[in-house]
């Protein structure tokens, strides 16, 4: 990808911000219930929320596992039941707690937005995660570095720069965030040409052309998986993994495209 193509795209989404400063955020959490949310999970019909994996306590949208024994692979997505494609994605976000037992070491203080989804209700019963991009969170363990709003793609892959990026995830230069502290990211999306991370203000992440192909996703129906299929829109889904977490702000601006 040539520097002058890397520059119209970096222009093209300043004004696009630019255009739509004056447009209302949506609050996807209305800081009181899950009204015009979804719940999937592992094993489960669209809409039962398992041992209350996803609930609202004290204005904070939770992932809570205090009724679990052992996470027995419930892996869990919470949709948003509407569409988007050209938007930016504000969330405030902790890990608090620890690992519900027997859940995956790779998903000890892990979550993530899943942007561009398959919607829920074309999920299959078993799908463990849904076919999209996903803007992973995760929280440091206490010592080392543990970068946060990496990228994984399940079910998808990228482009960087003039490649096409088909290993499961890339981390962000984000730095380590660890304890039970707020963090304040940012994902701008723009259709399927362009979707960028940030953290704290700071850009820490970007690529290009989010499509479907790869792997690391099981379950699925074989009809949705159109590998190369450009993603330029689609559902967004908060994860539950294994690790409990709370947001207390979870907004979205749209934007229109010239």
């Amino acid at each position: 990808m040539n520097k002058l193509w890397l520059l119209f795209f970096f222009l093209s989404c300043q004004a696009y911000s630019q255009d739509n400063s004056k447009e209302q955020w949506i609050q996807l959490f209305n800081g009181k219930d899950l009204d015009n949310w979804q719940v999937k999970i592992t094993g489960q019909e669209l809409g039962v929320n398992y041992k209350n994996t996803f609930g609202v306590e004290n204005g904070v949208l939770k992932v809570d596992y205090s009724q679990y024994e052992t996470f027995d692979g419930k892996f869990g997505h919470l949709f948003y039941n509407q569409e988007f494609s050209y938007y930016i994605l504000r969330a405030e976000y902790r890990f608090v707690e620890k690992q519900v037992n027997n859940g995956p070491g790779w998903a000890v203080r892990n979550n993530g937005f899943m942007l561009h989804s398959q919607s829920a209700e074309s999920m299959g019963i078993d799908q463990d995660f849904p076919i999209s991009i996903e803007a992973q969170l995760l929280g440091g363990t206490g010592q080392g570095d543990r970068s946060t709003n990496n990228l994984c793609t399940p079910g998808t892959n990228v482009v960087l720069g003039d490649t096409l990026f088909t290993p499961h995830c890339l981390k962000s230069n984000s730095k380590t965030y660890h304890g039970d502290q707020w963090v304040n990211i940012e994902i701008q999306v723009f259709g399927d040409s362009l979707i960028r991370h940030m953290v704290e203000g700071d850009t820490v992440l970007t690529y290009f052309k989010p499509q479907i192909g790869g792997g690391v996703v099981n379950g699925y129906n074989p009809a949705i998986k159109q590998d190369g299929k450009l993603l330029e829109k689609g559902f967004i889904a908060i994860q539950a993994e294994s690790a409990p977490i709370e947001f207390r702000k979870i907004e979205l601006l749209e934007l229109k495209p010239n």
